[in-house]
């Protein structure tokens, strides 16, 4: 299987969702193909002509985990530049903060989910010690924004 990137150089405009929830907050866990790094990246995804960036993440949450966010506040932005699967990318990403309307999802330890290509995935619970420089956090500056926002412990 080749994971060469073929579609035009973009910047893509992208609404992420931490749902930070005593220090912790849930991510899911992937991985370069290529150089086999792991790393943890908030839910959400790419931002719809003509959709808000806080509609997107209720979308997004809704289709992957079957879940309704509500109460969302936007943390910031950060302009995210990196190389995945060997090739350049380049994202806005709109951060934000939020609940879920089902409050039993946070007892749990993963929320079973569904990538828009079908993919399954678990999405965990994690505290600042889940991250480092051999499992990073991204979008790169997300760690410190959520840190001087005491959101992350």
């Amino acid at each position: 299987m080749s994971h060469a990137y073929t579609a035009p150089l973009r910047i893509r405009p992208l609404a992420i969702c931490i749902f930070s929830h005593q220090g912790r907050i849930l991510v899911n866990a992937a991985q370069d193909p290529v150089t086999q790094q792991t790393f943890f990246r908030p839910l959400g995804g790419g931002i719809e002509f003509g959709e808000t960036s806080a509609a997107t993440v209720t979308r997004e949450i809704r289709e992957e985990l079957g879940l309704e966010a509500v109460e969302l506040r936007l943390l910031g932005t950060l302009e995210n530049l990196f190389t995945y699967c060997g090739a350049p990318h380049h994202e806005i990403v709109q951060v934000y903060d939020g609940a879920f309307a089902n409050r039993s999802v946070y007892g749990r330890q993963f929320l079973e989910g569904q990538e828009s290509d079908g993919a399954p995935f678990r999405a965990y619970w994690c505290g600042q010690d889940s991250f480092s420089s051999a499992t990073p956090l991204y979008p790169t500056g997300l760690q410190e924004l959520l840190e001087a926002k005491q959101l992350l412990k």
